[in-house]
């Protein structure tokens, strides 16, 4: 009888353990960004798989967060992402400070886009309008930017 180590036991443990734990394989969300209007400032993108956070992440889980300088975001990744359905927010903060400029208390400034090219009627679109799914493969979205002003 061998009592030694055991490293088919141990291989196939280290493999079922993400299955067995509930996480499945990660995937790269990639976006191409299409429409900005300037190289200045900086992108602000949310990948959110929470109804109720998008479309602004808040760095819980679930969400990812990314600032791009906006002369590089023509195109990016999101890395290690379970499956499951998200939704993409992005904002082109072109002057940096971090938030939605508005005119008018209503009307954004800064260019904004989302997942799946979901339409903005009064507001930002609804996450399931806007929300895709990920499995264990990489996943690309394109987001054309909108302009108000």
């Amino acid at each position: 009888m061998r009592h030694g180590p055991r490293p088919f036991a141990a291989l196939t443990l280290a493999l079922a353990a993400p299955l067995l734990l509930g996480a499945g394989p990660a995937a790269k969300v990639g976006v191409t960004v299409t429409g900005l209007r300037s190289a200045q400032g900086v992108v602000l993108a949310c990948l959110s798989s929470a109804p109720d956070r998008f479309p602004d992440c808040r760095e819980e889980q679930g969400d990812y967060r990314l600032t791009i300088p906006a002369a590089q975001a023509g195109t990016f990744d999101f890395y290690g992402v379970p499956p499951g359905r998200y939704a993409i927010a992005l904002l082109h903060d072109e002057n940096g400070n971090g938030k939605v400029d508005r005119a008018l208390r209503m009307i954004p400034r800064e260019g904004f886009g989302f997942s799946r090219d979901a339409p903005v009627r009064f507001g930002p679109p609804r996450f399931d309008t806007a929300a895709f799914q990920v499995s264990t493969g990489p996943v690309r979205q394109t987001i054309q930017m909108r302009y108000m002003l």
